[in-house]
């Protein structure tokens, strides 16, 4: 069993944040874990700024159902002030108008410590 430090454990709890806060379409809750220069890009390489992906979860374009975290990995930088975290979740989800299906999602994302706490400014979604 891996250890993990008090930021590696921050880190964790912010991709598991967004995810419970996109299945609950809670807007605040997104924003709070996301830098206002946050990007998504997509697995279609579609890029989305952290208004446009507060907008389509709230409109309803991305719709997520539950996710269930088979890991997450957390490699905190030397200087302490960045993370690429790794999550793999098997996501339930209808996006840009089609079905509901569960995604195998792999998020690779990057957190920076500003003004002493974690924000994630960047995710890159793949299938696992």
């Amino acid at each position: 069993m891996n250890i993990m430090t008090p930021d590696q454990e921050a880190c964790a709890a912010l991709y598991r944040s967004l995810c419970g806060a996109s299945v609950r379409k809670d807007e605040a809750g997104i924003a709070a874990v996301l830098a206002d220069d946050y990007e998504l890009v997509h697995m279609t390489g579609m890029r989305q700024s952290k208004s446009a992906y507060i907008a389509a979860v709230m409109d309803g374009t991305l719709n997520y159902y539950g996710a269930d975290h088979d890991s997450v990995e957390v490699d905190v930088a030397p200087d302490g002030l960045s993370t690429r975290i790794r999550g793999r979740s098997r996501v339930s989800a209808a996006v840009f108008g089609g079905g509901r299906h569960t995604w195998r999602l792999q998020q690779d994302l990057v957190a920076e410590k500003r003004d002493d706490t974690w924000l994630l400014v960047e995710s890159r979604a793949s299938t696992y």
